[in-house]
């Protein structure tokens, strides 16, 4: 029996990808974006876990599940700051940042209520403009807007 009390209490992935530095008020929505409920395989999710960099994080371990490009990119939506480790027989081979993509299309509703893309069904299309600040900006109305105040599609 292991007497280490900090010894981790989920198995080891085999194959898959755990997202890890998801800030923890952002886990659920992270949950929700990449329709976690609805998958089949194993799934593992930390809730408020200790992490020296974000004070408390959440982590998302999927078994057998490797993420496209546009799924990373949501997830850069909600957690531009998160780590996408791909696990191949229980070694990590891969290991990248999610970063915010230059545009972004069809993810976020335009906040203008008079951008033709809330008036006409088309994909709305933002540019990131301050990836500092993280501001980005709508193609069709060029209504700015922070990525803290954005409604996802």
């Amino acid at each position: 029996m292991n007497t280490n009390k900090e010894a981790l209490q989920v198995s080891a992935l085999c194959n898959g990808t755990v997202i890890d530095h998801i800030p923890a008020d952002k886990l659920f929505a992270v949950v929700n974006l990449l329709d976690i409920p609805s998958m089949t395989t194993n799934v593992t999710i930390g809730y408020n876990l200790k992490s020296r960099k974000l004070g408390t994080k959440g982590l998302i371990k999927v078994a057998d599940k490797f993420f496209t490009d546009d799924e990373v990119n949501r997830i850069s939506l909600v957690a531009p700051n998160a780590v996408l480790n791909t696990i191949r027989d229980y070694q990590v081979v891969e290991k990248r940042e999610v970063k915010m993509p230059d545009d972004i299309y069809g993810h976020v509703k335009c906040p203008n209520p008079k951008c033709v893309t809330n008036n006409e069904p088309m994909k709305t299309l933002f540019h990131l403009t301050d990836k500092e600040k993280k501001t980005i900006k709508c193609h069709y109305c060029e209504k700015e807007t922070n990525i803290e105040n954005i409604t996802l599609l």
